[in-house]
């Protein structure tokens, strides 16, 4: 009976590994705080504000001009007969649609730069990730704004970014 015990207790133990219980339990990664704190996400985002920084200081400037140009305009209308008034009317028209179509390309540039940015940087991260996962024994990572609530140990956003921060130095984004 004593050696059937034995026998039962060694069966259990290997059909039923001690690791496999410890990977069910889900792991959990903040992946904005990857995203933004890693250090090529911190230069991607660094970049992409220094560059929307210049743009608006560069569109503020000529929304200046414009301004003034309208201010010499309208100074002007009693001395400028009404053709030669509206013409420059239409091409200060002109000039402000100019500058708005040009402001929103920006904005939208710079939005696509963002976009690949953070594609790139999620593509880095997906071997990275099943790496760990592999040598962990975990079998599930999910995104920690989806977690309501999880012990704090099942987190490896930490690990994670310090294993990104060894294999991406900075992104491509010009």
């Amino acid at each position: 009976m004593k050696n059937f015990f034995k026998f039962t207790i060694i069966i259990f133990l290997t059909c039923f590994p001690f690791s496999n219980l410890v990977s069910d339990s889900p792991h959990f990664i903040d992946f904005a705080k990857v995203l933004n704190q890693s250090t090529a996400g911190a230069k991607a985002q660094k970049f992409l504000k220094d560059k929307f920084v210049s743009d608006s200081k560069k569109f503020r400037n000529l929304e200046k001009k414009l301004l003034e140009e309208e201010r010499e305009i309208i100074a002007k209308k009693k001395v400028l007969n009404k053709d030669e008034y509206q013409t420059k009317v239409g091409e200060l028209r002109k000039k402000v649609a100019k500058l708005q179509k040009d402001k929103q390309n920006s904005l939208s540039n710079i939005a696509k730069l963002r976009a690949s940015a953070k594609n790139q940087l999620l593509e880095k991260l997906k071997p990275i990730l099943r790496t760990y996962m592999e040598g962990r024994n975990i079998r599930l990572v999910i995104d920690k704004k989806e977690v309501l609530y999880g012990d704090q140990n099942l987190e490896i956003t930490k690990d994670i970014i310090d294993l990104l921060n060894k294999e991406v130095k900075e992104l491509n984004l010009k």
